[in-house]
């Protein structure tokens, strides 16, 4: 105990479950009560000694000149009952949960009257508490209440009307309770029920829907009265989404191709746009800032993935893994969405590095990829001006084109973003946009009958410039062709004695079939010298 007033008001917050604060009038200056917003810089002394430097988010109880108490949490020192208090000012409010919640853990504070304000209060139950801690006064002779009291409603609350179903009510709870029944019991906890609609008591904030009535109805029907009955559900899996199918799929092949799975944050440093020597001025630099942030390094959310990779690939490096490939299909978040959110993507990214991965694996990679997608018209080619290139080797990259659309690129890291993140050797990755890939992918395979005819193979190997590029040399051979070509292989590139300076040597293998007859000797190789003359007039690439 200490002292018959604060003892009333606790024992009222007990009872009724209101919180309740007595100041000591004298101190009340101008005779007024104010709740209003701490000002910024406001300091206040509370009951516990303690003293608070507040701010505008700090919701506090104030007269004409000061503040006398934090609204919800704990009353001022400056106001408190003390022994030789004469006139009393019994104060009971229903503040809002949320504000009061923010200023307890803002001061570190949380008390009986906070944890009960932050569950939100019954704001018709503000008057009884106070009436009721009159009454305990004149009943302990702890004073004498002075008649008046003043009550301010910002707002008159309505009361919740829910409709009773008592259909759905049993067929949730597995009983067959009568709509009687059901009246009678919310009756019986002060619900008024008239027809099927049922008002809820002010002081039942818990209760906003037709579950939480059935949940009444089963608490005083009795949970031992409802028959037991074995669980009913479909036997079979839900199905994926056309995105989660996607997804899986690329999973497998990236598997199958040796490649290991891994999940990184979608939140970067702010200078990985610079290990990655995009420019200062790109739009792609643009990333949401988080607002509370783990720290520097994780404080905004990436527009890209390639960082995220790369500091994948220099961790197992600095381990001394060898023959490293990984991959994952992550988010990346732009700005620019509606109501102020990201644009969200996802990309598929390979990273690899060793003595089993080049140039042209990578790329292989990227068409078995393809392949298993049945993406059909696929391309690669330079020169588009991707400014996201600049991370990658300008020789040693290219673009990967589905049609007419641009669903991605891959190669070897720029030497000097290599450098950025402490790695000497070679890094290889690729990006694909894995909504790009959804439209590439093709229909369903149709079965197709084996060949009934032996295919006839030809290798033949054409000295170009340096300049021509083997995607261009494919695409003239396929062109070329007159039905019998199958296939198209590359197998060597050589550059060295026997062939000039500036030129390189391409290596193909042609696999020729006829589908209604065995293919002549002959006839391979006049496919074969229209495709060699198609190579030498187009491209200037000659047989060696």
């Amino acid at each position: 105990p200490i002292n018959n007033i604060v003892d009333i008001t606790n024992y009222v917050m007990l009872e009724y479950g209101q919180p309740m604060h007595a100041f000591d009038y004298r101190y009340v200056h101008g005779g007024k009560i104010i709740v209003r917003r701490a000002q910024e810089g406001e300091e206040l002394t509370t009951l516990d000694g303690k003293s608070h430097t507040l701010n505008a988010n700090h919701l506090v109880i104030a007269d004409e000149t000061r503040a006398v108490g934090l609204a919800g949490i704990m009353g001022g020192e400056n106001s408190e009952i003390v022994d030789d208090t004469v006139d009393v000012v019994f104060e009971s409010a229903c503040f809002d949960g949320a504000t009061i919640r923010k200023g307890a853990l803002a001061l570190g504070m949380r008390t009986e009257a906070s944890a009960k304000f932050e569950k939100g209060l019954d704001p018709m139950n503000t008057l009884p508490a106070v009436q009721r801690a009159c009454e305990l006064v004149e009943l302990l002779g702890a004073g004498d209440v002075v008649d008046g009291i003043i009550d301010i409603l910002n707002y008159v609350p309505q009361p919740r009307v829910l409709t009773l179903e008592p259909d759905r009510i049993n067929a949730l709870l597995g009983t067959d309770v009568a709509e009687e029944e059901m009246v009678r019991i919310l009756r019986s906890l002060d619900f008024q029920v008239e027809g099927n609609q049922v008002t809820v008591p002010s002081w039942r904030g818990d209760v906003i829907g037709m579950a939480d009535l059935a949940e009444e109805v089963a608490r005083f029907y009795g949970y031992n009265n409802i028959p037991c009955t074995l669980m009913r559900g479909q036997t079979t899996l839900g199905g994926y989404s056309d995105e989660e199918l996607l997804e899986r799929q690329l999973g497998a092949m990236c598997r199958t191709m040796g490649y290991d799975e891994i999940i990184t944050y979608s939140f970067i440093s702010p200078t990985c746009y610079d290990k990655i020597n995009w420019p200062a001025d790109y739009l792609g630099r643009n990333s949401l800032k988080i607002l509370n942030p783990l720290g520097e390094d994780t404080s905004i959310m990436r527009t890209t993935t390639l960082p995220s990779m790369l500091e994948i690939l220099t961790r197992n490096y600095n381990y001394r893994n060898q023959n490293v490939r990984l991959y994952e299909v992550g988010r990346t978040y732009a700005p620019g969405g509606e109501d102020g959110l990201a644009v969200e993507s996802k990309t598929l990214t390979l990273g690899a590095y060793g003595s089993d991965m080049d140039f042209y694996t990578m790329k292989g990679c990227i068409e078995a990829i393809l392949k298993d997608l049945r993406a059909s018209d696929v391309t690669f080619r330079t020169g588009s001006g991707f400014t996201e290139l600049v991370s990658y080797h300008p020789g040693r990259y290219a673009e990967v084109w589905v049609g007419s659309d641009c669903v991605g690129f891959f190669g070897q890291i720029h030497p000097l973003v290599a450098q950025n993140y402490g790695v000497d050797g070679e890094l290889y990755c690729a990006q694909l946009a894995l909504d790009e890939l959804a439209l590439a992918k093709g229909a369903d395979p149709v079965y197709t009958p084996l060949p009934k005819f032996p295919a006839v193979t030809r290798d033949i190997a054409v000295v170009c410039d340096e300049a021509v590029t083997v995607g261009a040399l494919e695409a003239c051979i396929q062109n070329a062709a007159h039905g019998l070509l199958k296939q198209v292989t590359l197998f060597d590139i050589y550059r060295g004695k026997g062939v000039e300076d500036g030129k390189k040597s391409v290596a193909f293998n042609l696999t020729l079939r006829a589908d209604d007859r065995s293919l002549t000797g002959e006839e391979a190789e006049t496919e074969v010298q229209h495709i060699l003359a198609a190579l030498a007039s187009e491209l200037g690439a000659t047989l060696r």
